[in-house]
């Protein structure tokens, strides 16, 4: 346990994607960073674990070692109803697939030799802002000090976070559940499934090892129905899409129990509050149909990073960075946002997503351009 509060530049609440590459940034351009994780990596998470192609050469520039790692690449679609339909399309860009265990792990690995202070097991408690540029981080493992402090602690507002702050806005958006797990199954390696159910969809791809991601959302009002059991849940409403179905009785599941998040709401909320800049889904819980959700953290990061740098070598003030920033925020994702919200309406009906996907399977171009409004440009 530390037991001085050692002063860093910068200091990062919570270490999945975002905040792990924000720290590597900031690592090679000789900026002090210590990053605190509440688990022990590796670890799960619940992620559909597709990355899009746009983010390939960033974590390649990280020092991902794509050579090594072998990783499936996705280049075809299918989108599937509950009525049995199933749309074909091939992907544009396209991605790849690999599990968070992984990928998590490489980037823990990579910032721990870029030289960033990683201190898991490790719970912030409290974060004071005594002047504009120093902040005072009480954590499980002792008191801390950092000139800038950033959140990418995920889905879940902590306490110290002003409760009138959390989110811009309540948008009357349902409460959803989040459900993964890892199986074995005769899934094409370059094929990406989205299976349609009653509010709710399933995608399923190839991962590292031999496993295949199949991840799920749904309302919680479908697990209240079905009396706080999933596996009822899944029988009683998963199966009644047939392809769904299939994988579910045919594959292999790595573990009988998934891992299961609850109370996901999708709002943006801020990329800044009370001095602390958020990103990830801190900033903003993304409906998994605006696409991409992890590329949109990663390239937030590399976002954040950009302003932050030019802060430290005194080229921009504080203030300006947070401007920036949320500028730039602005321009990368707002139009991924709004098309999410609106595919969002055709996913998860039983009559409605059958229409749809017949219609988009005659119109190859319009199924082109909507696809593409949920990848973003390589960064």
């Amino acid at each position: 346990m530390e037991t001085e509060a050692k002063k860093y530049d910068c200091a990062i609440i919570g270490g999945g994607l975002a905040g792990l590459c924000l720290a590597i940034q900031l690592a090679v351009r000789n900026i002090s960073v210590i990053l605190f994780e509440k688990n022990q990596y590796p670890f799960h998470k619940v992620c559909g674990e597709y990355i899009s192609m746009e983010s390939h050469d960033f974590l390649a520039e990280l020092g991902l070692p794509f050579e090594k790692l072998e990783l499936p690449y996705i280049s075809k679609l299918g989108i599937s109803s509950e009525k049995g339909f199933m749309l074909e399309h091939e992907l544009g860009m396209g991605g790849f697939g690999i599990s968070r265990h992984s990928l998590d792990q490489y980037l823990f690995r990579i910032a721990s030799e870029k030289g960033v202070t990683i201190l898991q097991n490790c719970r912030v408690n409290d974060v004071q802002q005594h002047d504009p540029e120093n902040f005072i981080i009480a954590t499980s493992k002792g008191i801390f000090s950092a000139e800038i402090v950033c959140g990418s602690y995920g889905k879940y507002t902590p306490a110290f976070i002003n409760p009138h702050v959390k989110s811009e806005k309540n948008d009357g958006t349902a409460n959803y559940i989040g459900v993964k797990y890892h199986i074995k199954t005769n899934l094409a390696p370059d094929r990406i499934e989205l299976h349609n159910f009653r509010n709710g969809y399933c995608g399923i791809s190839k991962v590292d090892r031999d496993w295949h991601c199949l991840c799920y959302l749904t309302t919680s009002e479908n697990l209240l129905k079905n009396g706080k059991d999933i596996k009822k849940m899944e029988e009683n409403v998963l199966f009644r899409n047939p392809f769904l179905k299939a994988y579910f009785v045919n594959s292999q599941f790595v573990s009988s129990q998934p891992l299961v998040i609850s109370n996901v709401n999708f709002s943006k909320k801020q990329t800044q509050a009370e001095g602390i800049f958020l990103l990830g889904d801190a900033a903003g819980c993304i409906t998994p149909l605006c696409g991409n959700g992890m590329s949109m953290g990663m390239r937030a990061s590399k976002l954040l990073a950009t302003e932050l740098i030019r802060f430290y070598r005194k080229e921009q003030s504080l203030q300006d960075a947070a401007v920036q920033y949320q500028s730039e925020w602005n321009k990368a994702f707002q139009n991924r946002i709004t098309a999410g919200y609106y595919l969002q309406n055709l996913f998860g009906k039983r009559n409605l997503t059958d229409i749809a996907l017949k219609l988009l399977s005659k119109s190859p171009a319009l199924t082109d351009k909507l696809v593409s409004l949920t990848h973003g440009n390589r960064f």
